[in-house]
C-alpha cells in the first residue's frame, strides 16, 4: 500500500488557492446565468411579493375563509408599485442581484469544497460528524431562505408599505429600498438557520456546551422574541410566531447536536 504523502504548508496554500478559484468560477458562471435570466426572474420571483396573487397571500385568505376570520390581516387585497428615482439603479441592481443569487445558490458547492479541503486532516471518526454538520448546514440555510422569501418578507412588506405616519403622506417605495430590504431579510433568515452549525462549531472549540445552553434557555427565548420582533415589525402575534418558533426550534436543535465532554 502506497504511503500518503504529507503536504507542506505551501502545498496546503496552493490547494486553498485552487479551491478559491473553483468557488469563484462557479459563482461567476451562476452570476452570468442569472444576469441573462434576470428580467424574467425579476418579474416572476423577486417582484412576486408585490402582487396580490402571491402564494402566501392566497394562503392567508384561505385561512381567513376556513375559520371565518374577517380581520384585515386575512382579507386585505394587496399590491405594491415600485418607483425608480436613480438613473443608474436598474443596471447596478441587475448586476448585484445576479451576484447575490449566485452566492445563495452556490452554498451547497461552497460547503462541498470546504469538506474536500478539510477532509484529509480529519480522523475517520471526525469525518462523519463534519459531513453531517455541513449537510445539515446547507439544508437549514435553504429552509431559512425559503421561509424568508415566502413568509417573512411578504409580511414585512405588507406592514411597512401600508403603514402611515400621517394621512398627508403618500407611501412610494423605491426600487433600491425594496431590493435592499428583500436581500437583507431573505439572507438574514438563511444565516439565522445556521445557528445549529455555528453552535456545534463553538462546542468543538470549547466555548459552549449542552449544559450552558440549557442553563440559559430562558434568556435565549427572550432574545429570540426580541430578534423576531426586529425582523418582522408587524406587531401581531401571528407574524411574530412565524419567525420566533423556528428560531426557538433551532436553539433546541443546537442543544441536541452537541455533546458535553466527559469531566474527569
Amino acid at each position: 500500500m502506497a504511503e500518503i504523502k504529507e503536504l507542506t504548508f505551501w502545498d496546503h496554500l496552493d490547494e486553498l488557492r485552487r479551491v478559491l478559484f473553483r468557488i469563484i468560477g462557479v459563482w461567476f458562471v451562476l452570476a452570468v446565468g442569472y444576469f441573462i435570466a434576470m428580467p424574467y426572474l425579476f418579474d416572476h420571483v423577486i417582484l412576486a411579493p408585490c402582487h396580490n396573487d402571491f402564494i402566501f397571500y392566497h394562503l392567508l385568505r384561505d385561512i381567513g375563509q376556513a375559520f371565518d376570520l374577517t380581520d384585515d390581516f386575512f382579507t386585505r387585497e394587496f399590491k405594491v408599485k415600485l418607483v425608480n428615482i436613480n438613473l443608474a439603479a436598474p443596471f447596478f441592481i441587475h448586476m448585484s442581484t445576479a451576484f447575490w443569487m449566485s452566492v445563495v445558490t452556490a452554498t451547497p458547492y461552497l460547503f462541498f469544497e470546504i469538506w474536500r479541503f478539510i477532509r484529509p486532516a480529519l480522523y475517520p471518526n471526525e469525518r462523519k460528524g463534519v459531513r453531517k454538520a455541513l449537510t445539515i448546514g446547507t439544508v437549514m440555510f435553504f429552509i431559512g431562505v425559503l421561509l424568508g422569501y415566502f413568509m417573512v418578507y411578504p409580511l414585512t412588506l405588507r406592514f411597512l408599505s401600508t403603514y402611515q405616519l400621517s394621512a398627508e403622506i403618500e407611501n412610494q417605495i423605491s426600487l433600491n429600498s425594496y431590493i435592499d430590504n428583500f436581500m437583507m431579510l431573505v439572507l438574514c433568515m438563511g444565516l439565522a438557520f445556521e445557528l445549529p452549525l455555528v453552535t456545534w462549531l463553538l462546542s468543538l472549540l470549547g466555548l459552549v456546551n449542552k449544559s450552558f445552553l440549557r442553563k440559559y434557555r430562558r434568556h435565549a427565548i427572550v432574545l429570540i422574541v426580541i430578534a423576531a420582533a426586529v425582523i418582522t415589525p408587524t406587531g401581531d402575534p401571528f407574524t411574530l410566531s412565524i419567525v420566533a418558533i423556528p428560531l426557538y426550534l433551532l436553539y433546541e436543535m443546537s442543544i441536541l447536536m452537541i455533546k458535553d465532554k466527559n469531566r474527569s
